[in-house]
């Protein structure tokens, strides 16, 4: 589904429960996180409804490398031409999306939160365990960021991955904060500000120590990995993540 100006210039492709945004700026757009691979075909339908098409898209950002945020990546850079950005951290599980550390299996989850049932069989649905790593990631730094469309501000976050960057839009007032943040955990299934699960999550305290980072951006709005926009400010969606601590 295409939320269009979820904030300023910036458009929301939400698919089994996963975002990711395309951020317009002059002729250009930027793709941050590329979700799952069944997203493809709603991304390409994003673009033919906002009138633009892939020769538009100058970049692909990832958050982090997770299955559910890598998705269609290694398709548009293989072919297209379309460069994927990542931190360096990060490189590992971007190009291999399903060894990654977490702190607790996932197996039990499913029991202990069942309410979260419906999340992953969409994910499943949707290609969860079919996604292809970025074979070339370019390095995400602050002045690579910078020179993309939008011009973002890089904010390390580190936590649910080692490498997890959210980006800052000082000037439209929005940060996008991957699974740094989210309003919906897709392993419990819980609503509101949180970080995810120790069983997508490989240092739980580095990443609530990282909620400080996010919340020193000062954006009003928060746009999430999974879940629903946030609209009461960042320091707000943060003090109720570190209420609600780690799962």
């Amino acid at each position: 589904m295409l939320t269009p100006n979820v904030a300023e210039g910036i458009h929301r492709i939400t698919h089994a429960h996963t975002n990711c945004y395309l951020i317009e700026d002059g002729g250009g757009l930027l793709l941050v996180d590329a979700g799952l691979p069944g997203t493809r075909r709603k991304f390409i339908g994003a673009l033919s409804s906002l009138g633009r098409s892939l020769a538009d898209v100058r970049a692909v950002v990832l958050t982090h490398g997770h299955f559910d945020h890598v998705g269609f990546a290694e398709y548009l850079r293989s072919q297209h031409g379309i460069p994927v950005y990542g931190h360096v951290d990060d490189a590992y599980i971007a190009a291999h999306p399903y060894r990654y550390q977490r702190e607790r299996t996932p197996l039990l989850y499913p029991v202990r939160y069942p309410q979260a049932v419906p999340v992953l069989a969409r994910m499943a649905a949707a290609g969860a365990l079919k996604v292809r790593g970025v074979k070339k990631l370019e390095p995400l730094t602050s002045a690579s960021a910078a020179a993309l469309p939008g011009n973002p501000v890089l904010v390390p976050s580190p936590g649910h991955t080692l490498g997890h960057c959210a980006l800052s839009f000082p000037e439209r007032g929005v940060l996008i904060s991957g699974d740094a943040l989210v309003t919906l955990d897709p392993y419990t299934g819980r609503r509101g500000p949180q970080i995810v699960a120790r069983a997508a999550t490989a240092d739980t305290a580095a990443a609530l120590a990282s909620l400080d980072a996010l919340e020193g951006t000062g954006a009003q709005i928060v746009l999430p990995g999974h879940g629903y926009a946030w609209t009461n400010g960042v320091a707000k969606a943060t003090a109720e993540a570190r209420l609600v601590g780690a799962h």
